[in-house]
């Protein structure tokens, strides 16, 4: 099982689904860079997983608070979710919207 974690690990970006929206309409979508900042953010490349995907980290948080809310009672817990949905929101609209300024510029 371990060998089969490394080798898919190293060969991961074969695996990653094309976006269907640039494939249809030729334009990124708002989500686009997220696998392969995943996958840059699994082989220890963190610096480069934030420049594909800016918003990768404030989703890493607010998938971890989720998952951990589920476990523990934490106090403020709505407050923590919206805020932590709200700058990952926000990021990913305003990097969409530098992405395509930079685009069609």
């Amino acid at each position: 099982m371990k060998y089969l974690t490394i080798l898919l690990l190293q060969h991961s970006e074969h695996y990653m689904l094309p976006c269907l929206n640039k494939k249809l309409f030729g334009v990124d979508c708002p989500g686009c860079g997220l696998q392969r900042s995943v996958d840059l953010l699994l082989h220890g490349q963190f610096v480069a997983a934030f420049e594909m995907y800016p918003a990768i980290y404030p989703m890493l948080l607010l998938l971890i608070f989720l998952g951990t809310s589920l476990f523990t009672k934490i106090r403020h817990a709505e407050i923590v979710k919206w805020s932590l949905i709200a700058i990952t929101v926000g990021t990913v609209v305003v990097h969409y919207i530098i992405k395509m300024n930079n685009l069609f510029n």
